[in-house]
């Protein structure tokens, strides 16, 4: 009987998951960690979802949000860049976040929920950042943590175009240096990779926007784990603060040590094998 009981405890857990794709811990969508695996629990916020970006019926990218602070605290991808045509700037919101039992599984743009899903706008700011939330902002721009020109789709270059994936971040950074780290920066370090695994962030700050409701963080920073055929072969980082024109790469080691002083707790980005020097 008592193993009876389990089995249905198993059978309901299963279940639950298969219905969402904001989940713990990225069930559904290992794909885009190395070796299946996410950072450790250091850099988990008080209020965390776990979100499979699903879009137009396929995983695109994995994000860890702070509800609280309405801001993506990381956002993971395999590196894959190729041009497509210039995808239309729709911007998002994550319906599940809104209620874990809605049908809805994927992010829909915020006109479409209140108009054609009867959600009112109420609702959805509760639980994530919303469209006016980052209106008329002075001297910071949307920061993409998984940015378009890393995408190897048009549609996975439009699912970035998330809220959910959005910090508020420094104009003159996110159009000069961050720029440039993601553009040249970034296919430099890629030469000779198989495939290389990314995972962007940003560190909380003790500032926000939309009248609270929306954290401005204090630092942004990138890590890459890549591959040469299945072997992890070099690694490296990336960080900036988010006040500033200066992005600064280093090692992957040197970039946990960094975030393990911000956040007071010993941060593991990667999987072990990927190299730390």
């Amino acid at each position: 009987m008592l193993g009876l009981l389990l089995l249905l405890q198993v059978l309901a857990s299963c279940l639950w998951l298969g219905h969402s794709e904001v989940e713990t811990p990225f069930v559904t969508c290992p794909q885009f960690f190395y070796a299946g695996t996410p950072p450790n629990n250091a850099l988990n916020p008080r209020n965390p979802a776990w979100i499979c970006q699903r879009f137009r019926n396929a995983y695109r990218y994995a994000t860890l949000y702070d509800r609280d602070g309405r801001i993506p605290v990381y956002s993971a991808y395999k590196y894959q860049p190729r041009a497509t045509e210039k995808p239309p700037e729709w911007w998002m919101v994550e319906p599940q976040l809104i209620d874990k039992n809605v049908s809805l599984k994927e992010m829909e743009t915020q006109s479409d929920l209140i108009d054609q899903h009867s959600f009112t706008l109420e609702q959805i700011e509760e639980s994530q950042a919303v469209f006016d939330d980052y209106k008329g902002l002075q001297d910071l721009n949307h920061g993409l943590l998984s940015p378009s020109v890393h995408m190897e789709s048009l549609e996975s270059k439009m699912a970035t175009f998330t809220l959910t994936n959005v910090v508020p971040q420094d104009s003159a950074l996110n159009k000069g240096q961050w720029s440039i780290y993601e553009s040249k920066t970034m296919p430099q370090h890629n030469e000779g990779c198989t495939s290389t695994y990314v995972i962007t962030g940003a560190v909380p700050g003790n500032t926000d926007i939309a009248e609270g409701r929306v954290n401005r963080p204090s630092h942004i920073w990138s890590a890459a784990c890549c591959l040469v055929s299945t072997k992890p072969m070099k690694a490296w980082g990336a960080i900036a603060e988010n006040n500033k024109d200066e992005v600064k790469t280093m090692t992957l080691g040197e970039l946990e040590e960094k975030l393990t002083d911000h956040y007071g707790r010993t941060v593991t980005l990667f999987d072990k094998a990927c190299p730390r020097q």
